[in-house]
């Protein structure tokens, strides 16, 4: 699941990955790919129908870090990140898919450079995400 705005550059970086796994059409019946922009809420009916093992979700959120920086985030911890432009707390999010499910869901946060207005991800925040799309195709193929 990728989170965020698509229009204020690095924020977009959740989008943009999905974007980007799409096109390399690998997507398949124990595959799904969730391009939620900046409600993810709107998507907890779909994910707890699919009943997925596993939930990956990708957003910007300030680490204090270089641009471009990775990390998978604890859960606990998104009360000491900034994390990007979404109506609802991401960790609320998580709370409510976990009630009554026992799904194993990741957080991967990438440092953004920019989240001023602009319609792509600046280079370095564009090259982690490349990377990042790299490392799934890997692992999925």
């Amino acid at each position: 699941m990728g989170v965020g705005n698509e229009l204020k550059c690095d924020d977009g970086v959740g989008p943009y990955i999905i974007r980007k796994l799409k096109d390399k059409n690998i997507e398949n019946d124990k595959l799904l790919f969730i391009d939620a922009q900046t409600v993810p809420e709107n998507f907890t009916g779909k994910i707890r129908k699919e009943n997925p093992s596993h939930l990956i979700i990708v957003d910007a959120c300030l680490m204090d870090s270089e641009p471009g920086d990775m990390k998978i985030v604890n859960k606990y911890d998104f009360a000491n990140i900034g994390i990007s432009t979404h109506s609802m707390s991401l960790s609320f999010f998580v709370r409510f898919l976990e009630q009554d499910n026992d799904m194993r869901i990741i957080f991967v946060g990438i440092e953004p450079e920019s989240m001023d207005y602009a319609d792509a991800p600046t280079e370095k925040v564009e090259l982690a995400a490349n990377d990042f799309v790299n490392i799934l195709e890997g692992i999925i193929l």
